[in-house]
């Protein structure tokens, strides 16, 4: 007699490895690459270290005119001349619209009309008080009947103010009927066209535009620390194009922040007849010994000109960590020589690579081998 015998096999450790290298020589997919794999990038490095830096930041701003109106109907008329067009320079009591006046006209023929029935009006109330008046003493009329005249000549008095008030109005409407400069400037913006209607109060229509070159400062929202350092000393510069640096002569930070943003406003009075700015563009504000952020005096990061890389308003550097290396946005505050002060993006050890052509290559060359 026989016993059926369940026999077990043990297979050495070793199958596993043998199978997955059997699959690999069959057409197998071969694993990726591991980060020890891949070598490290040839590329020359810069290590980013603390030290001294020109304690500047640049923060970008707005230039705008400190007088600036936008010229309002105040009454209905429809447009009959536009004299200046934008990008004018006008002179104060320049004629800068002109409004059909028919409506005005008539009204202020009418006023007139008024006047004149209520002084006549008035003629004859007067004599009939002054008759009632003289009789009274003598007991020829009673007191009720002189009491009724002084009203009616009273009367006619106010009649003749009320008239001589509408006249004025009339007049003011008529007045209203030409625009004119409030101040020297220069027409920045046209809302209007000639023929077209305008309404006047209590919805006044926007008519056109003007703004003064006298005196122009620059507005800038800045982060709340920066604000604050600068609102308990410090001084500012406007850097305009061609590197020209203009001193300001007042700095004023605002008493409340933008909830929205977190922000706080900062306006910079340029001196007067500050020359080659005009109100809407774009200018970088310098702020010296602001006392705060990365860019304050020693301890500050700074990168050599030549390792940032400039992507239209993106400002960066290759960060080269191990293997791998990244295009890294930066805000870069004072430029001074060849050396940027970085104000945010990068922290002190970090690598960057000192040829930034040289890792956008090497960038290029890895995704051409398929290298994640």
């Amino acid at each position: 007699m026989h016993r059926n015998r369940t026999v077990k096999y043990a297979f050495p450790q070793f199958v596993p490895i043998l199978l997955a290298a059997t699959l690999a020589a069959c057409g197998g997919r071969p694993a990726a690459p591991t980060a020890s794999d891949t070598a490290a990038p040839p590329l020359a490095t810069l290590t980013v270290a603390a030290g001294a830096a020109s304690g500047q930041q640049r923060w970008d701003g707005t230039v705008e005119a400190a007088d600036a109106a936008v010229l309002t109907a105040q009454t209905n008329a429809r447009v009959l001349a536009l004299p200046r067009d934008v990008g004018d320079t006008v002179k104060q009591g320049d004629v800068l619209v002109r409004f059909t006046d028919v409506e005005q006209l008539s009204a202020q023929r009418a006023a007139q009309a008024q006047i004149a029935a209520a002084k006549a009006a008035l003629v004859v109330a007067e004599a009939n008080y002054r008759r009632y008046a003289a009789l009274l003493p003598q007991g020829y009329v009673s007191r009720a009947a002189y009491d009724q005249a002084s009203a009616e000549r009273n009367a006619a008095k106010a009649q003749l103010d009320a008239a001589q008030q509408q006249w004025r109005g009339a007049g003011a409407q008529q007045d209203y009927t030409v625009v004119r400069a409030p101040f020297d400037g220069v027409v920045t913006k046209r809302y209007v066209q000639v023929g077209e209607a305008v309404a006047g109060p209590p919805f006044p229509q926007q008519l056109i535009a003007v703004a003064s070159l006298a005196q122009l400062r620059v507005e800038a929202k800045l982060p709340q620390a920066v604000a604050e350092a600068l609102r308990n000393g410090g001084h500012a510069e406007v850097l305009a194009d061609g590197g020209r640096r203009i001193a300001a002569a007042r700095l004023t930070v605002f008493p409340v922040a933008d909830p929205a943003t977190h922000t706080v406003a900062v306006r910079l009075e340029l001196p007067p007849g500050t020359r080659g700015l005009y109100p809407g563009m774009t200018v970088k504000l310098v702020f010296a010994d602001a006392g705060t952020g990365p860019a304050a005096g020693a301890g500050s990061l700074s990168v050599p000109a030549g390792a940032l890389v400039q992507r239209g308003e993106l400002t960066g550097v290759y960060v080269v960590d191990g293997h791998d290396v990244s295009l890294r946005q930066l805000r870069v505050g004072d430029v001074q020589g060849d050396r940027a002060t970085v104000l945010a993006g990068l922290a002190a050890g970090e690598r960057i690579a000192a040829d930034p052509d040289a890792a956008a290559r090497w960038l290029i060359a890895q995704r051409g081998k398929g290298t994640p």
